[in-house]
Parts: C-alpha cells; sequence; structure tokens
C-alpha cells in the first residue's frame, strides 16, 4: 500500500484524538473488514467514522515514525527504510476510502471533514519529512547503500526517500522550515476550497430551463429525453434543464440549431468560478500560484515548474516548452484551415456573423457531415455503454489473458457501481474493478482512475497485497428505454480510464514507495495506449453493436470513422496546447513577479502564443482542476508527452502484424505497468521498445507530418 505521509495530499501534526478502544465495536476502520477480498464495507461506514479514524491513524503514524527516529541501533535498510515505508497503516487505510469517495459522493459533511483533515494532513506530512532525527537515518543509509549489500530493488526506494526528505524540506534551517511548513498548510486549505467552489459551480450554481420545446431544434431524441428527466429531477416537470456538465452541454452546443443558447449554455461553462460571488477563484489563483513560487525559492529551485519538472522525463521547463511549441505551430495552422471551412458553410447559409467560441461543435459536426458523410448521431446507437465496457474487457483478454467477472457480493459506495473480479486465465485472483459511471450533484465533473487499496507487498504477514481500482465517469444515463449510449469521445475517455486501471491491477513490487510510481510525464501513457485499440475495425466489431437490433456497427461506418480519425484535430490539439502552455506560464512566474489580474495574465499568455479567439483553452484558469486542486501543476503538458510514447508503443504492435501481439502485450506488462517503479520511465520504456521513442508515429496520427 502506498503510506499516505508520502503523497501531497496526506500532510499533518499530531492532534488529541479519540480513543480507538471508544470506536473499535462500531468504527470499521478500526477493525479488519469481514467483506471478500477484505474490500472496504461502504454499507457500514458513516460519516461519523471518518474523523476519528483520521485522527488515531496520524498518531499511530506519528508514534511508528518516531520510534524509527529514535531507534539506538545503527541505520539500516530494515530498520529505517523499510520500517518507515510499512508504516501508517490506518492513515492509509481511511485515506484510501475518504478521498476517492469526496471526489465520487460529496457532500457538505464531506467537505466540511476535508477542510479540517487537510491542514492536519498537511502538517502531519511535514512533520514526517522534517523530522531531523529520521533523515539523518535516512541519510545514513543513503550514503552507505553501495556498500550495505542491497539489491537494485532496495537502492532505488532509498534513494526515492533520500529524494523525498531533501525535496520536502529537510536540509532547510529551523526558520526556513516553519515558513514551508505554513506555506503547506495554507497550500492544502487553498487547493481545496478551489475545488468545493468548482464543484458548486458545475453541478448548482448554473442552469438553462427551456420551456419552449421548439427552442431544442436539432437536438436527438436521445439528448432532449436526458434532459426532460434531469428537469423533472429537479421540479422542472415538463420542461429541458442543461447544465455545466459536459454530456449536458456539449450534446447541446453539437446539435442544438439555437445559437442565442448555445452562447448562453457555453457561457455557463466557460465563467465557471469568474462571476465576482462568493464562488469566484481567482483570488484563490493568485494566492497559489505566489505560495507556490515562494516554496520552490525556499527549496532552491527559480519558479514552482522547476521544482515539479526536475524529477519528471523532461526535467526541465524549457525542454517542456520547447516539446509544446513543436506541436503549437501545426496544431494553430490547422484549426486555422477547419475555422475557414466552417465560416465558409455560415457564409453560405446566410448566416451573417462571424463564428465564435459556441459555434465551433455546431459547424464542426455539419463540416464533419459534408467531409466524411459521418453524422455522430448514426455511430451512437452502437454505442451501448455495457457492449463498450464488455469490448475494453475484450481487448484486455486478448493482450494479457486475463478475465473479468461481475461480483454482486462487493459492497458499493452508491446504487450505480459495478464490482469486477479480475483474474488471471488460470483463475488466480489478481484485483477487483470498480466501474461508476453516471454524472450525479455529488460528484465532480470529468472522468479519473483511482483506488480503495494499492497494490503492494506486506512483509509483516509476507504476503502480495491486491489491488481495489475504481473508475469513475460523467456518462449520460438511461433514459426510459433507452440505454446509455456513448459518443465517440466517451468510447475513448472509458478505454483510457481502463489504461490507468490495468496499470492498477498489475502493479507489483515490495515497496509502497516505488511500486506501480513512475514520473507524472509517465503516467499517462498506460492510459492513453489503450485508446489505440478502441478505434481499429477488428476490436469495433466485438463492441459497437446497435442496443436495438444487435446488428454490428456497419464497415460504411467504420470506414468513414477511420477517414475522419484526422478531423478537428487542429481545434483538439490547439484547446489542449493552450491549457497546457497557460500552465507552464502560471508555475514558471518567480516571487519577484506580480500578478493583480488572473484574467488578464491569462489573455497575455495566449495572444503570446496567438490562439485564435474562436478557441478558448480547454480549461480556462478558474476551472483548471487539474492544475489548481488536481495535482498536475506544471504538468498538464503530459497527456501529450505520454501521448509520444504511447503511438510509438501502439506502432510496435502495428509494424509485428498482430495488434494482440502476445509477446509485446507481455513485454508492455512487465516494463511498462508491472515493474515499472524499479526504474526511471524512459529506462523502463526502453526495456519494453528497445529504443527511444519517435515523435513520427503521433506526427502521422495527429496528420502533422509536413
Amino acid at each position: 500500500m502506498k503510506r499516505l505521509f508520502l503523497i501531497p495530499l496526506a500532510v499533518g501534526v499530531l492532534v488529541s484524538c479519540q480513543s480507538k478502544d471508544s470506536e473499535e465495536s462500531v468504527n470499521p476502520f478500526f477493525a479488519e473488514y469481514e467483506t471478500p477480498f477484505e474490500a472496504p464495507p461502504f454499507d457500514e461506514i458513516e460519516e461519523s467514522h471518518y474523523l476519528p479514524a483520521f485522527k488515531e491513524g496520524i498518531k499511530q503514524a506519528q508514534e511508528e515514525v518516531e520510534t524509527i527516529a529514535v531507534n539506538p541501533d545503527a541505520p539500516t535498510f530494515e530498520n529505517t527504510i523499510l520500517a518507515l515505508d510499512q508504516s501508517g497503516e490506518l492513515l492509509t487505510k481511511v485515506s484510501s476510502v475518504f478521498y476517492p469517495l469526496r471526489s465520487a459522493v460529496s457532500n457538505d459533511s464531506i467537505q466540511s471533514i476535508a477542510r479540517e483533515i487537510s491542514p492536519l494532513m498537511s502538517q502531519h506530512r511535514d512533520a514526517v519529512m522534517m523530522n531531523m532525527d529520521l533523515f539523518a537515518r535516512v541519510k545514513e543509509v543513503y550514503e552507505n547503500m553501495d556498500t550495505a549489500g542491497l539489491d537494485d530493488s532496495q537502492k532505488r526506494v532509498v534513494t526515492k526517500y533520500y529524494q523525498d526528505f531533501v525535496r520536502s524540506g529537510a536540509n532547510l534551517n529551523p526558520e526556513e522550515q516553519e515558513r514551508l511548513k505554513a506555506i503547506n498548510t495554507e497550500l492544502s486549505s487553498l487547493t481545496l476550497k478551489f475545488g468545493e467552489h468548482l464543484l458548486a459551480e458545475t453541478n448548482e450554481n448554473f442552469e438553462l430551463v427551456i420551456e419552449d420545446e421548439s427552442k431544442l431544434a436539432g437536438l436527438p431524441d436521445g439528448v432532449k429525453s436526458a434532459a426532460a428527466d434531469a428537469a423533472n429531477a429537479a421540479g422542472y416537470e415538463g420542461k429541458w434543464l442543461f447544465n455545466a456538465q459536459k454530456p449536458s452541454w456539449i450534446p447541446f452546443l453539437t446539435y442544438g440549431e439555437n445559437r442565442e443558447l448555445r452562447e448562453e449554455l457555453y457561457r455557463g461553462y466557460f465563467m465557471r468560478g469568474d462571476r465576482n460571488d462568493e464562488y469566484d477563484n481567482k483570488e484563490i489563483i493568485k494566492q497559489i500560484v505566489a505560495l507556490r513560487a515562494e516554496k520552490a525559492e525556499l527549496l532552491g529551485f527559480d519558479n514552482h515548474a522547476d521544482y515539479v519538472i526536475d524529477v519528471n522525463m523532461a526535467k526541465e521547463p524549457d525542454a517542456v516548452y520547447d516539446f509544446l511549441h513543436k506541436l503549437w505551430n501545426p496544431a494553430l495552422e490547422k484549426s486555422k484551415e477547419e475555422l475557414a471551412q466552417m465560416q465558409a458553410i455560415v457564409d453560405a447559409e446566410g448566416g451573417n456573423f462571424d463564428i465564435a467560441p459556441w459555434d465551433w461543435w455546431y459547424y464542426a459536426e455539419k463540416l464533419r457531415k459534408q467531409k466524411y458523410d459521418l453524422d455522430e448521431s448514426q455511430m451512437q446507437p452502437y454505442f451501448k455503454l455495457e457492449n463498450v465496457r464488455d469490448g475494453m474487457f475484450w481487448v484486455a483478454n486478448q493482450l494479457y489473458d486475463i478475465t473479468f467477472e461481475e461480483r454482486s457480493d462487493i459492497p458499493v459506495y452508491h446504487e450505480d457501481v459495478e464490482v469486477f473480479e479480475v483474474k488471471e486465465s488460470d483463475g488466480s485472483h489478481i484485483g477487483l474493478l470498480y466501474l461508476d459511471y453516471f454524472p450525479r450533484k455529488s460528484k465532480r465533473v470529468g472522468a479519473w482512475c483511482t483506488g480503495f487499496r494499492d497494490a503492494g507487498y506486506d512483509h509483516k504477514a509476507g504476503e502480495v497485497v491486491d489491488p481495489l481500482v475504481s473508475i469513475v465517469c460523467n456518462f449520460t444515463k438511461p433514459t426510459g428505454d433507452t440505454p446509455s449510449l456513448l459518443t465517440w469521445d466517451e468510447v475513448n475517455t472509458l478505454f483510457h480510464e481502463f489504461g490507468h486501471g490495468l496499470h492498477g491491477l498489475f502493479t507489483e513490487g515490495k515497496y509502497s514507495r516505488t511500486a506501480g510510481n513512475v514520473p507524472r510525464d509517465f503516467v499517462e501513457l498506460p492510459s492513453q495506449i489503450m485508446e489505440n485499440w478502441c478505434g481499429e475495425p477488428e476490436v469495433l466489431r466485438q463492441y459497437a453493436k446497435h442496443y436495438e437490433t444487435g446488428e454490428v456497427l456497419p464497415d460504411e461506418l467504420i470506414e468513414k470513422l477511420q477517414n475522419s480519425s484526422l478531423f478537428n484535430q487542429g481545434f483538439a490539439n490547439v484547446e489542449y496546447l493552450a491549457a497546457s502552455l497557460l500552465d507552464m506560464d502560471w508555475h514558471t512566474l518567480t516571487t519577484e513577479d506580480q500578478v493583480d489580474d488572473v484574467n488578464a495574465f491569462e489573455e497575455a499568455s495566449m495572444n503570446e502564443i496567438g490562439l485564435i479567439p474562436e478557441i478558448l483553452p480547454r480549461y480556462r484558469s478558474t476551472y483548471f482542476s487539474h492544475i489548481f486542486s488536481g495535482g498536475y501543476s506544471a504538468g498538464y503538458y503530459v497527456y501529450k508527452w505520454a501521448e509520444v510514447l504511447d503511438s510509438d508503443a501502439f506502432n510496435a504492435f502495428k509494424e509485428s502484424g498482430d495488434l494482440f501481439n502476445k509477446e509485446l502485450a507481455a513485454k508492455f506488462r512487465k516494463h511498462c505497468l508491472q515493474e515499472v517503479g524499479e526504474g526511471e520511465g524512459m529506462v523502463q520504456y526502453k526495456k519494453f521498445r528497445g529504443q527511444e521513442p519517435s515523435i513520427e508515429p503521433l506526427l502521422e496520427k495527429l496528420g502533422f507530418e509536413e
């Protein structure tokens, strides 16, 4: 299991707390889970259990750490590094339930608990990582590891722990450490507040209620039905409700003929956190950025991006900027070509207006029909959620000979959640996979992969710890007799998150610090490579079946889908790269840089790269949760960085002539999923590929070869 005091979220100080004994009879966290595979008993866990468990977990973790720090015996790998690696079991246990559920089924009470726990966890982490007696022992093991008879895995975990301490301020003087502790505590509260504001802005603070059905012109029946169901659930009987969740606004912008309502709905989305009200995020952003710059300077770095990227594959911000700009210019030119083609449609229809951001999806869809005779609504009936799910399971089986068996005896935290037991071909257990598909007010937006227990090794028991992996999405719910039908983008999303899930399920390693842990700009390789399979004709024929007739997606539509793979790549890459460059601009600021106006800074950043006004960055600053509350600060670039890796890796399968080449799949599983924490990212990739990745397969995939 990953020990939570090493995770940025999991950071705090010794606190008074309720006795473990007084809670043991009723608090599930204080006992072994008596469930299949020791899965969390969600049906027994109550909100009142979290605080006592967190506080007791912090207390126990600090007692364990202090025991290591004051050990009179000479520091060794076993009594210092291994002991540290195995500490904090209770804290990890409660954190591994609370934090995933805070994103999936939050409420005012859960948010209140998070606000109370956040500074305690921050202070706890600092108390561990700035414990000078503990650091002295870690440092001694580090300095003598070459003569201590350690194997490569042990040397790597020693190195990583030593690096963690240094990067957490262990080498600072006492005054600097106190300032760093204050910064960490403040940042933990600010990032939490940013996320709370965004959750409210997305799920509660904006809605578009339509009473006149004529204003729904152009929308497919399924979209209208979903909007009617949403309206009924919200108390708007006989009306239609749209909101700032992507499954709601993207279909409206894609098919809705009413331009004024497209604008109103899109503004409801892109003005989140920027309405100058109690949920405004601009002041929070200024504080976060300033504190991150100060922290980086304290630790000896020029800026926050320097600090973050120092342990990534890219190593330094300049390498990231160079990489992004190599893609920016061809992407921008492609987007301008797309814009001209769409404007021609507007003009031909007598529109008498210039395309605005809220028009792009609508006219892109028209252009798709015009160029490729492909209407996405034609394909959606073939992408029934359950069929797509079974399709991705089939791909995993073909590659890795694993199987998925649905279990009804595993407790779940919401009625929409499914659980599957994952097994090897010989029937041996690998882990559990939880799938949570649909939006709700208690769930944050987007899609992600998390887990309730990491794979690892219990040295005390001498046994492997099997993982509990969870994939959370926001797909359109079934309505009436119509099942959940995914868009092509959502199909890709599900395969993407499943790739993360396979990484979590396959992870092996004896040490929590290194098992499965990879640089931030490697972590998207396992997810993005899976997207390559979902559009292959051989795979499509497995899962793309009409939900009413069972008819397989016709070859004609498969061919159109293949032909249109380069469609709208200018837009898709420009909005992503713009957000990546905005992230880098925020986090290359130094303590001497002063930002007075968040929107002005964002505008200047986008003007600098020549972003056309018809496209907004994928995330504007005020709702850029990846970088201001989600752990991707100075790291949003990693999706495209990893796309170089995944394109090159998938190209190996294509070059072999077998998309399910068992030998290649076994090597990828071993070096890039299973043992990936045993070496640096590029080292592990080269073990699989035999060479460094080429950017050419990505340029070809994007249509940017020239």
